[in-house]
């Protein structure tokens, strides 16, 4: 059997990392693909945890060698998906979660049909604005931009198979956890782990003119 692949997505500040770590703690077997990015750590990230980071050259060297299943650039920056530890989890039967935006959990899905997209909301855009300025890191600007394309992310929710309102994160990670329990095994096909082979280069630019929404600062 190969392993099964869920995308947890939804805007900057709904809490994906904190559900993404809840639910990893329910069900321990499962992969978490790791992330990189050009941007610089948050206060508390660590290095190949929360994100591998990188600098602008490696991340373009990642981009023309066909290293990433999907990237794009947000806020100024540069974030993707390795595509090898993914398709080597798939091909182990193991199964994968990706936290992922909205824009990448849709390039994802292009690449990768099979994949279970699950859409994490805040309550209130209200209570969203608050989980941002908690962080102590936005200005007015950014947070205005984070904000406006959140109400466009939680626009595309009939591109997800599963949506959860995050207002209390063990709820959340218990009801991501069921949906894991009760998705299908995917048989032996080796359709999605080749899919995870794809280069995901100039793709990833033009899909992300078509989806990422508003247009960042």
């Amino acid at each position: 059997m190969a392993g099964r692949l869920f995308v947890v997505a939804g805007p900057s500040g709904v809490g994906k990392g904190t559900v993404v770590r809840l639910v990893r703690e329910r069900i321990p077997a499962t992969h978490l693909s790791i992330s990189v990015t050009t941007r610089a750590p948050r206060p508390g990230e660590r290095d190949g945890v929360d994100y591998r980071f990188v600098s602008d050259e490696d991340f373009e060297r990642m981009i023309a060698s066909g290293e990433l299943l999907e990237w794009e650039e947000i806020f100024g920056h540069r974030s993707g998906t390795p595509a090898e530890p993914v398709r080597e989890a798939l091909e182990a039967g193991v199964d994968v979660l990706l936290e992922l935006d909205v824009t990448g959990a849709r390039h994802v899905r292009e690449v990768m049909p099979q994949a279970v997209l699950i859409l994490l909301e805040p309550p209130t855009l209200e209570e969203l604005e608050r989980r941002l300025r908690s962080r102590g890191t936005e200005t007015e600007e950014r947070l205005a931009a984070r904000l406006s394309k959140a109400d466009w992310e939680l626009g595309q929710r009939d591109a997800f198979d599963e949506v959860i309102v995050n207002d209390e994160a063990e709820r959340a990670a218990d009801q991501v956890a069921a949906i894991i329990d009760a998705s299908p095994q995917v048989g032996g096909s080796s359709e999605d782990t080749d899919a995870a082979d794809k280069p995901a280069k100039d793709t990833a630019k033009e899909t992300a003119k078509e989806t990422e929404g508003p247009s960042n600062p």
